[in-house]
């Protein structure tokens, strides 16, 4: 099984393990790069996709069908490129009609039926594929090329009783990549977010993430709530870096998420604090503390000084009797 990992320049928009996918700019495009779509156990739909020729001769592509598995966690799928090879579960390839080459004109754009049959026995739950088209070379009879090719993702859920358990395992506030509970500074200050999908259909976490110094909430954004959201997929994990903005030079902050997701709007709240105490403040209060040490150490000194000097003195008093 052959699984190439797809990272190229589609759409502003992406999605765990299944948006970042290669686009020949140079060839053609794909519309719509991701297609969510439910259908019945039992039951047929016709998605349709877009493929625009934008180079000034006819070209002929053929149209081939993958599954697709994660890629890494930041949302790049990796297609399985075996023709005779499925993903292990969740495949939506099996229940893909195959379609013929189409030739598309100069500058021009052909729409490509894409019918998914959905069997009466098929579980309930999330499957996902791709749909990959390439030009065929005439020069070498016919055979298609890989480099310049362009894909279309179909994420299907099947309605049912369906498992929806998202774990979250990283919550953390890092600056520049790096874990910590104290900054220097509120430059590039962000909150990782990661989550499990423990589940048998793909999830899109969202909600929102707030930042509070004292009482006051500093700043404020929503998380993963553009259409349509980043998904992640059944046994895959995903990772969102938050940046947080408007923190100031000093100051204690928590910073708070509170997120949900599934066709029953689970939630997960979790609260992380941390410090920013810039690196003159740390200085003066070593500083001030050196400064309180010697004052103590001096006032030791002083009073043992006075001690020593009372009990030299002459009881003179005594004498005088």
């Amino acid at each position: 099984m052959t699984a190439f990992v797809f990272a190229g320049l589609v759409s502003t928009q992406t999605f765990a393990q299944s948006t970042k996918v290669n686009q020949s700019t140079n060839v053609m495009k794909v519309t719509p790069v991701r297609s969510d779509i439910q259908i019945n156990a039992g039951e047929s739909k016709t998605v349709q996709v877009t493929v625009s020729n934008i180079t000034s001769s006819a070209i002929t592509v053929s149209a081939i069908e993958n599954d697709f598995v994660s890629g890494d966690e930041s949302g790049s799928p990796a297609l399985i490129l075996d023709e005779g090879a499925y993903a292990p579960t969740h495949s939506l390839k099996r229940f893909m009609t195959p379609i013929k080459n189409v030739t598309i004109p100069a500058g021009k754009s052909v729409t490509v039926k894409v019918v998914i049959t959905v069997p009466k026995t098929a579980q309930a739950g999330g499957y996902f594929g791709a749909v990959r088209f390439a030009p065929v070379s005439s020069a070498d009879g016919g055979q298609v090329n890989l480099s310049p090719n362009a894909a279309s993702l179909i994420l299907l859920t099947v309605p049912g009783p369906v498992t929806e358990k998202l774990n979250l395992t990283d919550f953390n506030v890092q600056q520049n990549g790096k874990t910590g509970d104290f900054f220097s500074s509120p430059k590039d200050i962000a909150t990782l977010i990661r989550f499990e999908n423990k589940g048998n259909v793909q999830e899109g976490p969202f909600g929102n993430i707030s930042v509070k110094n004292g009482k006051k909430v500093v700043y404020s954004t929503d998380f993963n709530t553009n259409e349509p959201r980043d998904q992640i997929l059944p046994d895959g994990a995903r990772r969102w870096t938050v940046p947080l903005k408007d923190l100031g030079e000093f100051g204690h902050y928590t910073v708070t998420a509170t997120l949900t997701y599934g066709q029953k709007n689970q939630t997960v709240e979790v609260v992380k604090t941390f410090w920013i105490i810039p690196q003159y403040f740390v200085y003066i209060a070593i500083a001030a503390v050196l400064l309180i040490v010697a004052l103590i150490v001096f006032l030791v000194l002083f009073i043992l000084k006075r001690r020593r000097h009372h009990v030299k003195r002459p009881n003179v008093s005594r004498y005088r009797r």
